[in-house]
């Protein structure tokens, strides 16, 4: 084993070298929402699967907007089957250099890791699929479905979300029986692995404004009808509330699986939990953010908004509320229980925006038996632990479309070490290419060959 790669758990050489050579050309282009170029990221995939031999016609850029044009590419099976989605976003969030000790705009080795900006988050996904596709491709694979690449724009935020675009105009590229994308990875703790996740639901986003009203006038003229302060008292009790534990397949299946790998109180608890709903075991593990997130609809405040003079009390206050649902809760039911909490009809409630539900992904013995059976090839002894997303994923449009959607990656990282959107951002080396081992053993398995 040379620099940490372990060749019995990773690709040949000569596929991990490709992968890594897709995933430096996709780093230095901006993918950007505001000034990047995601047509350009996708053109470089697109070179390489032309030139791997995939026919012309099974290789589409298309979108809504010149920068933003997804790549649409589809290795013909026997048809057996409905296809297979391989799905990653191209975009990513703004990197500022000066707050980054490398280029966040080139791929850097340093230190075992992978830094530069959409390391984790995605293009790490979309050069192994990339690569594995054109191993696909050499080694004459005929899966007995079609295997679709679909890497898309606007994930992280912007106008022309790809996968949106894609299942409302162009279905007929994208269109699968069950796909794969992020949203579930390998968990490292004190330097061990613990856990695959497997994502098989998200909850849903939704935001709400609370309008406070109140006398305005001179700062030097005060009253009790402030709406600064109603606005306060309002937030103050919804900080008080939490929404009732509610769990679901997914749910279920995360507090079981994780109760085999924590130990002591926790643990206990989990069993609680899942025995008889045991409100003291659900009050200690909702001290957790994940746990807590993974039992209930949460709403937090993340912005405030008052006053334009230090020596004016304004006439109105605002406040933004992050809601994330539980799948199948009604936001219109989330509302009326937030204004019975707020008790003040001084303070309007208003959703701000509409909400994206999609239904959880069944978790079927093919591809939970898929995941767990690689996982035990390549890391023995490492549980697969189903998962919801606690954000957000482009997997909701394909689950609101009627395609089921799995996140898993086979990456691992340290959760102590989280460096999604944030300044360098890195991936580790070794993790890398067994992700990509992991991912080209799970597409094999679930077309037929293997």
């Amino acid at each position: 084993m040379q620099n940490g790669i372990d060749p019995a758990v990773t690709s040949p050489a000569e596929y991990r070298q490709l992968a890594r050579d897709i995933f430096s050309e996709l780093i230095a282009i901006d993918t950007t929402e505001a000034a990047g170029d995601v047509t350009a990221a996708g053109q470089v995939v697109a070179r390489r699967l032309l030139a791997a031999g995939l026919p012309e016609d099974d290789v589409t850029q298309a979108g809504p907007h010149p920068r933003k044009m997804n790549l649409v590419a589809r290795l013909r099976g026997s048809g057996a089957r409905g296809p297979l989605l391989l799905l990653a976003h191209l975009d990513v969030v703004d990197a500022d250099p000066a707050e980054w000790s490398t280029d966040p705009f080139e791929l850097v080795e340093q230190d075992g890791f992978f830094y530069g900006r959409g390391t984790s988050d995605q293009k790490a996904m979309a050069s192994i699929w990339a690569a594995n596709l054109v191993r696909l491709l050499n080694e004459g694979v005929v899966p007995d479905r079609d295997i679709i690449l679909a890497l898309t724009a606007d994930e992280e935020g912007g106008p022309q979300n790809g996968a949106k675009w894609l299942t409302e105009n162009r279905r007929d590229l994208v269109d699968a029986e069950m796909g794969i994308n992020e949203g579930g990875t390998g968990r490292i703790k004190a330097g061990r692995r613990v856990a695959n996740n497997l994502q098989a639901s998200e909850k849903v986003y939704v935001d709400f404004e609370l309008c406070a009203r109140g006398a305005s006038g001179h700062s030097s003229l005060p009253t009790p009808d402030n709406s600064i302060y109603h606005l306060a008292a309002a937030l103050g009790r919804i900080a008080g509330f939490t929404f009732p534990v509610q769990l679901g397949e997914v749910a279920r299946a995360f507090f079981e699986r994780m109760s085999r790998i924590e130990a002591g109180q926790v643990a206990d608890d989990m069993r609680a939990l899942l025995d008889r709903g045991d409100p003291d075991a659900a009050a200690r593990l909702s001290e957790v953010p994940q746990y807590n997130g993974m039992m209930r609809t949460t709403c937090v405040a993340t912005r405030l908004d008052a006053g334009q003079s230090n020596s004016t009390i304004p006439q109105s206050a605002r406040a933004i509320l992050n809601c994330r649902l539980l799948p199948g809760t009604d936001p219109d039911e989330v509302a009326r229980q937030l204004v019975e909490v707020i008790a003040d009809d001084r303070v309007v409630l208003t959703q701000v925006n509409a909400a994206k539900p999609s239904p959880p992904s069944p978790l079927t013995p093919e591809v939970v038996g898929a995941v767990e059976r690689i996982t035990g090839e390549l890391w023995p002894g490492v549980p697969v632990v189903p998962v919801m997303g606690i954000g957000a994923t482009d997997s909701l449009y394909f689950r609101a479309a009627g395609i089921p959607m799995y996140g898993v990656s086979g990456i691992f990282f340290d959760v102590d070490d989280v460096r999604v959107h944030a300044p360098n951002e890195r991936i580790s080396i070794s993790s890398y290419f067994e992700g990509q081992e992991f991912l080209y053993r799970l597409v094999r398995a679930l077309s037929g060959q293997g």
